[in-house]
């Protein structure tokens, strides 16, 4: 290295010694092997394994609502007037099961639309200060949330807003990603995002295993409030109190920011971030508004116009925080963006967000209802009486799903290397259309037999080759999009697809309720099979056949832009 770069080197180390700073580097580069040794792999390991935690948390607290709803659910049946939510209607059997969905949904409604705006987050905020400042976002709807399940009669209205709230951290994956691929060389790219993204997501297997258990007793004495119904609901948001309170503390003491970005004053900084963040919140807002203000409508009274209303509730949705950030953005950020957004003239970044949908979204948003599908499935009998077989069966077994689609994303990736990321995606996508078709077929044998439980098993096992190829599906695809786009596209598209992606959190809810309403939940699994079929044929089409248009068979693809 030549002298500046030497007295560069004993700067970084200079600072990194300093935890209490939080101090912008003046030099990083990481594909320069002497600093990496000596200086650049301590940082990152540090920054990656504090960030892994908070994204953790993101992940966990993004998805806890459809934990909460289920518990919810099995306390109404056991005493009517608890939880009634009498506002809206007080509403009975299958219409109660559908408005309880409502709560996750606007969660992943909330997540996906703040993964918009966090995709450009790091650059121009900066990485610590990002972290830092979603997990301090993610401690208030966990402690309002805290106080309000104490209450058994609390307003529906409120959880929906503490559930728009906690969809910050379904955003907190894209700019959660986009910084830890700053810190690390490129050979390293693969394995640090996969820690990050892979640990990540574990958060919500860990917290559909730890939440149900937790509710079973008084874990914070007084602050827990009074049983409802033998549980103590309000634990389901106060146990992630503590845990943000000192992985925020972590962040803002021992991350960095990276040189590159200008991000040398703080406050401004912080201002830039919370006012992008809020633009996340106000497009959700309007989103939310909408789908509550259309909910007695007539014009959606049918199934068909349910589903619709679903769809337009993302579009409404995208379409404001796009013209949010176009138009109500200072200068500065505003070119930035703009830069940006090219990839939206790319014919193939629309082509991956319908395949990346499919995997990712499948994904979080079975993740997002699979404790409630099995209580919908096999907690009733025919006649609508409580099934005298289910014992929360849903909480024992609903976070196996995650965990192993979780687990089984850095293997996909690792495949996709191995034969190609369009063959791995194709049989993925195979396997995932004959598993949806057969769980729909399951649950038509469950809901009409007197004993259901017969049936579990062959569910639990459909299921988990689902989650098994959403998993897989998900490191393969997210391999492509490296491949297929110029380098300096592969941040945006990745950003991009996984927040239209992230909707899945929204829409998979969202058309279990419309068709639980309508008595017929096998017909969801059905459409998602449908889709699944027109992915099959694009990703065929455009990159698995002999003669693609853009081959992705395992090597990069020189697109000679």
């Amino acid at each position: 290295m030549s002298d500046d770069e030497t007295a560069n080197v004993e700067d970084v180390e200079t600072q990194s010694m300093d935890p209490g700073t939080g101090i912008q580097f003046d030099y990083w580069d990481p594909e320069n092997e002497v600093f990496w040794e000596e200086h650049g792999k301590k940082i990152a390991t540090r920054n990656l394994w504090i960030s892994i935690p908070n994204l953790f948390l993101g992940f966990a607290i993004w998805m806890v609502w459809g934990v909460i709803i289920t518990k919810i659910q099995g306390i109404h049946d056991i005493d009517p007037s608890l939880f009634s939510f009498d506002g809206w209607g007080g509403l009975m059997g299958d219409e109660y099961k559908a408005l309880l969905y409502i709560l996750p949904g606007v969660a992943g409604l909330a997540g996906a639309t703040f993964r918009i705006t966090n995709s450009f987050m790091v650059e121009i905020s900066g990485g610590r200060n990002v972290i830092a400042a979603t997990t301090l976002l993610l401690l208030l709807p966990m402690v309002g949330a805290g106080i309000a399940l104490k209450d058994p009669n609390v307003s529906f209205t409120v959880l929906i807003i503490f559930a728009l709230m906690s969809g910050v951290g379904g955003g907190a994956f894209a700019s959660s990603m986009s910084n830890i691929s700053f810190f690390y060389p490129r050979k390293m790219q693969g394995l640090s995002l996969g820690l990050n993204a892979g640990i990540g997501n574990l958060g919500v297997s860990a917290m559909q295993f730890t939440v149900p258990f937790v509710m079973g007793f008084a874990l914070f004495g007084g602050m827990s409030g009074a049983a409802a119904g033998g549980y103590y609901v309000a634990n389901a948001g106060l146990l992630w109190v503590p845990f943000c309170a000192f992985f925020m503390i972590a962040a803002w003491l021992w991350m960095n920011n990276m040189p590159e970005h200008d991000v040398a004053n703080t406050a401004n900084s912080l201002k830039k971030y919370f006012w992008l963040e809020a633009i996340g919140y106000i497009a959700a807002g309007v989103g939310v508004l909408v789908l509550i203000a259309t909910s007695n409508s007539d014009i959606f009274d049918s199934s068909f116009m349910g589903i619709v209303r679903i769809f337009i509730m993302v579009v409404v949705s995208v379409m404001t925080t796009l013209a949010l950030m176009r138009y109500a953005t200072p200068g500065p950020v505003k070119e930035s963006l703009l830069d940006q957004w090219k990839i939206f003239g790319e014919k193939h970044n629309w082509l991956m967000t319908w395949l990346y949908v499919m995997t990712f979204g499948s994904f979080i948003g079975f993740a997002a209802v699979f404790p409630k599908l099995i209580l919908d499935v096999f907690g009733y009998l025919p006649n609508g009486d409580p099934n005298p077989w289910y014992i929360d069966q849903a909480l024992t077994y609903g976070f196996l799903g995650p965990l192993v689609g979780a687990a089984l994303r850095p293997p996909g990736g690792w495949m996709a290397d191995k034969w190609g990321g369009a063959r791995v995606t194709h049989w993925a996508t195979v396997v995932m259309i004959v598993a949806t078709v057969a769980v729909g077929l399951v649950i038509v044998k469950a809901k009409v037999s007197e004993t259901p439980e017969d049936y579990f098993v062959t569910f639990m096992i459909l299921f988990m080759i689902l989650f098994t190829t959403t998993g897989i599906g998900n490191g393969s695809t997210f391999r492509m999009i490296a491949i297929i786009f110029p380098r300096k596209q592969v941040g945006p598209v990745l950003g991009w697809t996984s927040s239209i992606a992230a909707y899945g959190a929204f829409i998979i809810p969202a058309v279990f309720a419309v068709s639980i309403a309508a008595k017929v939940p096998e017909y969801a699994m059905y459409g998602f099979a449908a889709y699944y079929i027109s992915c099959l044929g694009v990703n065929w089409w455009y990159y698995a056949r002999k003669g693609a248009e853009i081959p992705c068979g395992g090597v990069y693809y020189d697109r000679k832009n």
